[in-house]
């Protein structure tokens, strides 16, 4: 095509963002989905190209909050295990580049295939743009780039998008490409802001805590909390969450300490709005404030509990109405309430995994009704009040969360399947898996070490994924070690106890090795 390709060529005959000719060229594309779902999935030597735009397109001030959040791209690159089927061809997008040598990492681990193969069905394509905006923003201000997407596209008619999460960026892409997106209409989305999470819940039939949703503004959280405490006299706290909140780093947490009775109640509140307690670091109120007015919020009870557990159930609908639930995890917390997602357990403890995937699927019909479409997973809070445990349904994540690409890893890894009746995870040969996953392996000592020394570290340490014991370590965020000393890394074993064993192991390391760069 040379130089031939102009701007024109690429938008002229492309509908505006979000007009009624983009929402029915975007419909009839998806309807494209349901037979590639059952002629070409199924047959692993069918000829398919996967676009992965790993775009993580959100509040784009809450996410730059947390660290390293441009190499978040990253946490996708398991999907470039899809290339151990042999006639895939993959696109992954990404701001900027991604070092070879973590390409190379990742294509080491394919089960049977050599890596020059997988190598040659690999177009891998950057904006060269580091600004802290939506990764599909960028792409779609570059016709060449645009062009360049679709000269990678080798079977047109069987070729789809795998995104983090679909807004109408996502959208607008897919109608601008062509291509379909396996993943949800961002129509759909309000589903799974906090305050559309709440009333599905309830039309459910799932337990949540109390709270009011909808907030449009501090007097509205005001008199939501005001509400709380005269319905709970004895309530203690209570926790503010942004609609769009991402991993907890929307919510924040109010204390009614010494809270007055009657009418200065509402007054006491709204002056201690601005002491509100906020998960995300270096966060303010004026900010804050903003983003309520922007996005909404709710207003929900803290639940508190001394034996309490924060797991979630992850679904899947296909694109011919399927509905599977593919994994229950417990979530590894943190941050100054424990509400940040740091990493997760899976399965979830046996105690409860059923109980929550029971009612996660609940919320799960109700959403297929709607048309949702692709991975989704739905959070809890379970308390243990001595006798048994109780399950509060938190949020909606209609997207690929935190706890989508250890499963995937360990899917493609171990060609394993996941058995929805007992909750538990076992290889062809019937061996179990287990894993201790998390993202947020972070230390000012790793700063420095480059994803060379890491695999170097790595080999000498023995710290791999072992083939034929399907068990070991496998790290992503790799590109994040060097500038914020942080990764990511899946530890899978055939226990719980191993897999935490080997977790222990792997942070002993990183840490031995890197107070040696120092």
């Amino acid at each position: 095509m040379g130089n031939s390709f102009t701007l024109t060529d690429a938008v002229t005959a492309t509908p505006d963002p979000g007009s009624p000719e983009e929402l029915a060229a975007f419909q009839g594309l998806q309807a494209r989905l349901p037979p590639m779902f059952r002629e070409v999935f199924p047959n692993r030597r069918a000829p398919r190209t996967v676009i992965i735009v790993p775009s993580l397109s959100l509040d784009q001030e809450v996410m730059a909050k947390i660290a390293g959040v441009p190499h978040y791209e990253e946490r996708l690159l398991c999907l470039l295990l899809l290339l151990r089927l042999p006639c895939t061809h993959i696109v992954y997008l990404t701001s900027r580049p991604i070092p070879e040598s973590i390409i190379d990492y990742y294509l080491h681990l394919l089960p049977g295939i050599p890596t020059q193969h997988a190598r040659r069905r690999l177009t891998l394509l950057a904006c060269h743009d580091s600004a802290p905006r939506a990764l599909t923003a960028k792409i779609l201000e570059r016709p060449r780039l645009m062009q360049r997407i679709r000269e990678a596209i080798h079977h047109p008619e069987a070729a789809h998008l795998a995104c983090y999460n679909v807004s109408d960026l996502e959208r607008t892409l897919a109608v601008r490409l062509g291509v379909p997106i396996y993943g949800c209409d961002p129509s759909l989305l309000p589903l799974g802001s906090k305050s559309g999470g709440r009333r599905l819940f309830r039309e459910a039939g799932l337990q949540t805590p109390d709270g009011v949703e909808d907030l449009g503004d501090e007097q509205a959280v005001t008199e939501a909390l005001c509400a709380l405490k005269e319905r709970t006299p004895g309530l203690r706290r209570a926790v503010v969450k942004l609609n769009e909140g991402f991993s907890g780093e929307g919510n924040s947490i109010f204390h009614f300490a010494g809270a007055p009775d009657g009418a200065e109640l509402a007054r006491w509140i709204q002056s201690r709005l601005p002491a509100l307690a906020f998960e995300a670091r270096d966060m303010t109120w004026d900010a804050y404030r903003a983003k309520i007015r922007a996005m909404g919020a709710v207003v929900e009870v803290f639940v508190e509990g001394r034996k309490k557990r924060s797991p979630s159930a992850q679904y899947r609908v296909d694109p011919v109405g399927g509905l599977q639930a593919i994994s229950t995890h417990d979530q590894v917390l943190g941050g100054p309430t424990r509400q940040i997602f740091l990493g997760c357990r899976f399965p979830a403890d046996d105690a409860y995994r059923l109980d929550i995937q029971t009612a996660g699927l609940k919320a799960a019909k109700v959403l297929r009704q709607r048309g949702v479409l692709g991975h989704f997973g739905i959070d809890f809070v379970c308390v243990h009040d001595g006798r048994s445990w109780h399950h509060y349904a938190l949020e909606i994540n209609l997207r690929r969360g935190g706890t989508t690409h250890p499963f995937l890893m360990l899917q493609f890894l171990t060609d394993g399947v996941y058995d929805p009746a007992s909750g538990l995870f076992h290889t062809p040969a019937g061996r179990p898996c287990c894993y201790y996953a998390s993202d947020n392996l972070q230390a000012p000592h790793y700063r420095g070490l480059t994803p060379e020394d890491l695999i170097d570290i790595a080999v000498l340490n023995g710290l791999h994924f072992h083939g034929a014991s399907q068990q070991g370590v496998v790290f992503h965020l790799i590109g994040a070690l060097s500038e914020f000393g942080k990764l990511g890394v899946v530890c899978v074993a055939d226990t719980p106890e191993r897999a935490i064993g080997l977790y222990t192991e792997t942070l002993a390391t990183l840490d031995r090795e890197g107070s040696r760069l120092g």
